[in-house]
C-alpha cells in the first residue's frame, strides 16, 4: 500500500517525512541499496554516501559514473566526485583525477587526512596513492569505442566555439577566431537523458544528520582538464544538517553557474517544502538557459523529499530512488519536468 501510494501521490505534493532517508538521482538501485544497508548496519550518513556513490563507481552506472566512460577529447576518462558533512560543513572534493577508480573515497579522504576542500588533476592521483589507492586503467574496450566512433564523426558533438577551422564539421586542431560571435547555447543537444552525468546523493539519519555526495566521469568528449559542477560545494550537492541536503544532475557547465544546490538547501531553510524549493531552482536557471537538460533532489531535516527537472524534447520525467522507514524497500519514484 505504502509503495502504491508513492506512486500514486501527485508531482509538487509534499512527500511523507520520516527518518532516516536516502535519496539519489536516477534508478541507481544498487547505490540506494548499499546506502540503506550502511545506515542499516550502524554506519554513519558519511559512510553511506561514500559507500553508496562508491557502488555507481563500480557499476558503472550508465556508463556516466567510474571508469570506461565519458572519454574526453584525448579518449581518456577522468573522474570527478566529492562528500560533505552535514554537521561540520567540511568538504572533500577531487576533479580530474586520473587513473584511481574510487573517486568518491578519495573524496573522504581529502576531509580527513587535509585541512584542503578540493584537489584536482595529477596532483589528486598522488595524493590518492599516498593514501592507499591503487593506480588502475580506466579505459575500456567500451570507452575506446565511443572515443573512435566519436572521431570518425569528425569529432561531433564537441564543446567548442569562435574557433577555426569550423568546430562542428572538423576536429582540428582549433585556433581562436579573430571576432568572438555569441550564440544561443545548443545544450539540449549535447546532453540528454541518455548522458545522465552523475549519481548525486543525500542522506539523513534518524537525529537529522545530513551528508551528501556526488561522483561523476564528467561530459563526453569534454575538453582535457573541464570540470563540472558535480565537485563543486553548492552545484553538485550541499548538505547542511540544520537545514537538509541537495543535489544535481545534468549539465554542469550551466547548472554550476547558479550553485543550485546550495539554493535549494536555502530555500528548505525559509520552511519551503523541498519539492517547491526544487522547482524553484529549476525555474532559476530556466530564465537564461531555457534549453538546459538538468533535475535536483532535495530533502529537509524532517525526512520530507522532493525533486524536479527541466522539461526538454526527449526528457520529461525524472526518475529517481529514494529508501525511507515508509517503504520497503528502495524505490523508485518520478517527477514530471516543469
Amino acid at each position: 500500500a505504502l509503495l502504491l501510494l508513492a506512486a500514486l501521490t501527485p508531482t509538487g505534493a509534499a512527500s511523507a517525512a520520516a527518518l532516516p532517508l536516502v535519496i539519489n538521482t536516477w534508478a541507481f538501485r544498487t547505490a540506494a541499496e548499499t546506502a540503506w544497508r550502511v545506515l542499516e548496519s550502524g554506519g554513519s550518513e558519511l559512510d553511506a554516501v561514500e559507500r553508496g556513490c562508491g557502488q555507481c563507481e563500480i557499476d558503472q552506472c550508465d556508463g556516466s559514473v567510474g571508469y570506461g566512460g565519458s572519454p574526453d577529447e584525448s579518449g581518456e576518462t577522468t573522474l570527478d566526485a566529492m562528500i560533505m558533512d552535514g554537521n561540520t560543513m567540511e568538504v572533500g572534493a577531487v576533479a580530474d583525477l586520473r587513473r584511481v577508480k574510487n573517486a568518491i573515497g578519495v573524496a573522504r579522504k581529502v576531509i580527513e587526512y587535509t585541512k584542503h576542500t578540493l584537489l584536482v588533476g595529477e596532483s589528486a592521483s598522488l595524493f590518492a596513492v599516498k593514501m592507499g589507492f591503487p593506480y588502475e586503467d580506466l579505459t575500456t574496450q567500451k570507452s575506446l569505442s565511443l572515443y573512435s566512433e566519436w572521431l570518425n564523426r569528425s569529432c561531433q558533438p564537441n564543446y567548442w566555439k569562435n574557433v577555426v577551422p569550423d568546430s562542428s564539421k572538423s576536429c582540428g586542431p582549433y585556433k581562436r577566431r579573430g571576432e568572438v560571435t555569441y550564440k544561443e547555447e545548443q545544450t539540449s543537444s549535447q546532453r540528454s537523458v541518455h548522458n545522465h552525468d552523475t549519481i548525486g546523493m543525500v542522506v539523513i539519519g534518524a537525529s537529522g544528520t545530513v551528508a551528501s555526495g556526488t561522483s561523476t566521469n564528467g561530459a563526453i568528449h569534454k575538453l582535457p582538464g573541464r570540470v563540472g559542477d558535480s565537485p563543486i560545494a553548492g552545484a553538485g550537492s550541499y548538505a547542511d544538517s540544520t537545514a537538509g541536503g541537495a543535489a544535481a544532475t545534468g549539465d554542469g557547465d550551466i547548472m554550476m553557474r547558479f550553485l543550485p544546490s546550495y539554493q535549494a538547501v536555502e530555500y528548505m531553510r525559509m520552511g519551503t517544502d523541498p519539492t517547491v524549493a526544487c522547482q524553484k531552482v529549476i525555474s532559476r536557471i530556466q530564465k537564461y538557459a531555457p534549453k538546459f537538460f538538468g533535475a535536483i533532489i532535495c530533502a529537509n531535516t524532517t525526512g520530507s523529499y522532493g525533486a524536479a527537472c527541466n522539461k526538454i524534447p526527449g526528457f520529461t520525467q525524472f526518475h529517481f530512488m529514494v529508501s525511507s522507514p515508509l517503504l520497503s524497500r528502495p524505490t523508485e519514484q518520478v517527477v514530471d519536468c516543469i
